[in-house]
């Protein structure tokens, strides 16, 4: 199984933070590890919704799970992601125990795809500029006990016009305690040219 590629938080009225240094990409990518599953695999709700084309099929809803499982080669603890939605059944990883966010690296990842499939562009520059994006800048709201962090990756990007509508993209992180899983992540655009509809791809944590 193969390891995807890794890319490289009060109140009813929201309290906005604009780009302060990269303090909404530290919160994003907190170091969340050792992750410890002795209560269970934890399982976030999968719903994605966009136009069918050539090298894309919208998911719809389903699940991807976190859960720990055992190294075939060493029997060592590794942790292991399970993707399950009406059209894709599949197994990825193994993911070391005490590195990075797996369930934020196949977010990012799906995201990064997903939107070279639909405009055509480079896989190698959308990862590029969304890690960019993620550790350079961003907008910080605190909603009662949660924080979220909001990013516009392509809105002032040099080729935003050939991108389709993805010049629109937001991505945004819902967090509670940044030691703890992302409660939701979103990845959504406007609607997309030749008005084919939004692109909307939401994990939300059970």
């Amino acid at each position: 199984m193969r390891v995807l590629r890794m890319l490289a938080l009060v109140g009813i009225v929201a309290a906005v933070s604009p780009l302060q240094a990269d303090e909404a990409g530290d919160l994003v990518f907190a170091d969340r590890g050792p992750w410890n599953l002795a209560q269970g695999p934890l399982v976030w709700q999968i719903s994605q919704t966009g136009p069918v084309a050539e090298g894309f099929t919208p998911l719809g809803k389903g699940t991807i799970t976190l859960r720990a499982a055992k190294d075939p080669s060493d029997g060592k603890p590794v942790l292991e992601l399970a993707e399950e939605t009406a059209r894709i059944k599949r197994r990825i990883g193994p993911f070391p125990v005490s590195g990075g966010d797996p369930v934020l690296t196949f977010f990012l990842e799906t995201t990064a795809r997903d939107m070279a499939a639909l405009t055509g562009g480079s896989p190698f520059y959308i990862r590029n500029r969304l890690k960019d994006a993620l550790f350079r800048g961003g907008e910080l709201r605190h909603e009662g006990d949660v924080t979220i962090a909001s990013f516009a990756p392509f809105r002032d990007d040099k080729n935003r016009e050939r991108m389709a509508g993805f010049d629109t993209l937001e991505l945004r992180f819902t967090l509670g305690d940044p030691k703890q899983p992302i409660r939701s992540m979103v990845a959504r655009t406007g609607s997309l040219a030749g008005g084919r509809p939004a692109y909307d791809s939401e994990m939300v944590l059970k």
